[in-house]
């Protein structure tokens, strides 16, 4: 086949999103197809709306030799309108969303919210199929474009919701085999030291560090010990906002921002932690599965997709993300209780061993697609 993927910036850039984007582009290339990789600049939200008024972009678009076109969601604002031209053309080649998360379920300012809504259902509704990263982010494809998931049809036109669930995985990472994986939660059972908590997320509001630093200041500084792993050029202002946080708490001594890390360094922070605790909204959360692969419990948001993978008191906790009282009695009592924490920990393990691999996703996604070129 030949495949187009349409992307903003790199396709390098380090995010769930685009190790997702990566991992389904090196299958296929693997499986002997051609992917061209179309990409878009990153620019403010307004400027992205005017790329739907760009002769060139629908020029450029319109004449790629591709039988299929792979759109990564989040470029919507760029393409509501572009798709609608390209879609007139016969003949045509199909556009398929891979759908990551949707930003209209994100939390923005009130004001911003309708037009967000509206431009992204304008978008889904002009894509011929999905892949989406779980049942959770399905879900909200369908409550945004104006139907139920089990449609035969839509109104005003619209086609059925058509598309795979092709979810993430995490055994990029070198994780420990299964005997490896039981010593290191076996050690956390017994370590009685400060509990070590570990972030791991580009440092913008959506992931919720501000919240797990406000419980945490609420905790005997002797009782824990913060690693943030994650990119702070993402939104410079946030994670200075966040540096000042850390200071006015007086916690310099108890969190240590990492910065952007290789994977080998990321697996040694996993080996090293006893916990991961990321409270954001996740249309999926690659980051607490790749948690569960070195045998730890992750602390996750009950919004969004992550409850498909963490089963709360069982490997792991769904919290309130701002819920700053409710996250430190739970950090609170897993620094206390290190037996409940290893018990936690195997069965985290346990559900990484259970989750399809990349390979089987990837192999799912270009099946649909197969299908569909077909």
């Amino acid at each position: 086949m030949r495949i187009g993927l349409l992307i903003y910036g790199s396709l390098d850039t380090l995010s769930g999103g685009y190790l997702y984007d990566r991992k389904l582009v090196e299958h296929l290339c693997e499986a002997g197809d051609s992917v061209e990789i179309v990409s878009l600049p990153w620019r403010s939200y307004p400027a992205h709306l005017a790329d739907n008024l760009s002769l060139r972009l629908y020029r450029r678009l319109r004449d790629l030799s591709v039988d299929i076109l792979l759109q990564d969601e989040l470029n919507h604002p760029s393409l509501a309108l572009v798709n609608r031209r390209l879609r007139r053309r016969q003949p045509r080649y199909p556009l398929i969303s891979v759908v990551h998360h949707l930003r209209s379920s994100e939390q923005h300012p009130r004001r911003l919210q309708p037009l967000y809504r509206a431009v992204e259902r304008a978008y889904l509704r002009t894509v011929d199929g999905f892949i989406f990263n779980s049942r959770t982010t399905r879900q909200a494809v369908a409550a945004l474009r104006g139907e139920r998931e089990e449609d035969k049809g839509g109104s005003e036109n619209l086609a059925p919701l058509d598309g795979v669930i092709a979810y993430p995985a995490a055994d990029h990472l070198p994780a420990p085999n299964e005997g490896a994986a039981e010593e290191l939660i076996s050690a956390r059972g017994s370590d009685d030291g400060p509990l070590r908590i570990l972030f791991v997320g580009n440092l913008i509001p959506r992931k919720g560090l501000r919240h797990l630093i406000t419980a945490l200041s609420r905790l005997p500084k002797a009782g824990w010990l913060l690693d943030v792993v994650g990119d702070e050029a993402v939104d410079r202002a946030y994670a200075a906002e966040l540096r000042r946080q850390i200071g006015a708490a007086g916690l310099e001594g108890n969190i240590r921002l990492h910065g952007r890390v290789s994977d080998s360094e990321l697996a040694q922070r996993y080996r090293a932690a006893h916990l991961l605790a990321v409270p954001s909204y996740e249309g999926f959360g690659i980051v607490y599965l790749e948690a569960m692969a070195f045998g730890l419990p992750v602390l996750a948001s009950v919004y969004g997709g992550a409850g498909e993978i963490v089963d709360s008191g069982v490997n792991g906790l769904l919290v309130e993300p701002a819920d700053a009282d409710g996250i430190a009695a739970h950090l609170s009592a897993l620094a206390r209780d290190r037996e409940r924490l290893a018990d936690l920990g195997r069965n985290a393990r346990s559900r990484y061993a259970a989750h399809p691999r990349w390979a089987d996703s990837a192999a799912a996604a270009r099946a649909y697609l197969a299908a569909i070129v077909q």
